[in-house]
């Protein structure tokens, strides 16, 4: 299967710099390039792209705008938004997350893996670099200024939680299988279960969900 790739950055050498990078992997296309946040969203209607590799800070329409737009889209549920971020110093990262994107990308990444980052975000996973995005959303939620979530894990069985717990720890489905005893099917099944009790897309926003609600400390190990 083909992953269709459309590239946001207004950065025109990034943009060429990414799509050699994208268009060299057998297993991707780049689709369409856009400078913009408003020629991203329309792109991604045009094109049908699979995933937006979406720089946060374009003019007219900046990233995490974009990325709330795609995701509250109907017609574009199976989009996954990758989010380029300085990291140290790009604070709109959870902002990011709460708009529906599927993890994020440090721009300064090595070639392989940003290909290996579309794979996985591309296949449903989410979250890349579980243990820095944990401290990233750690170190942000922490602020008074942090919106509470509109749903919590209330609604959770007792395993749900356990396992919503663990996501937000950065275990992968085998991970979680392991630590709890049960199969990964199993695991997995859990995880699908959680993230349809509490309207989550993917992983990146249990994480979210399991920080703001308190259910995982920051500084929880």
């Amino acid at each position: 299967m083909t992953v269709r790739v459309l590239l946001a950055d207004d950065q025109t050498l990034v943009r060429e710099a990414f799509a050699m990078l994208v268009e060299s992997a057998p297993d991707m296309e780049v689709v369409g390039q856009a400078a913009t946040g408003r020629q991203a969203v329309e792109l991604v209607r045009a094109r049908r792209a699979d995933l937006v590799v979406m720089d946060i800070r374009m003019p007219d329409l900046d990233g995490i705008e974009a990325t709330r737009l795609i995701a509250a889209d109907d017609d574009l549920a199976g989009v996954r938004v990758l989010v380029l971020t300085t990291y140290d110093t790009d604070e709109n990262i959870v902002e990011a997350l709460r708009a529906g994107a599927s993890g994020f990308l440090v721009k300064d990444t090595r070639p392989a893996e940003l290909l290996d980052a579309i794979r996985t975000v591309a296949a449903g996973e989410a979250l890349l670099s579980p243990g820095p995005t944990a401290r990233l959303i750690e170190r942000f939620l922490r602020s008074p200024a942090a919106a509470p979530v509109t749903a919590g894990p209330d609604c959770l069985s007792d395993r749900e939680r356990e396992v919503l717990t663990l996501v937000a720890r950065g275990l992968n489905n085998t991970e979680i299988a392991e630590t709890l005893g049960l199969s990964p099917l199993t695991a997995k099944t859990h995880v699908s279960r959680t993230m349809g009790k509490l309207g989550a897309r993917d992983r990146a926003q249990l994480v979210v969900v399991a920080y703001e609600s308190g259910l995982v400390a920051p500084g929880a190990g």
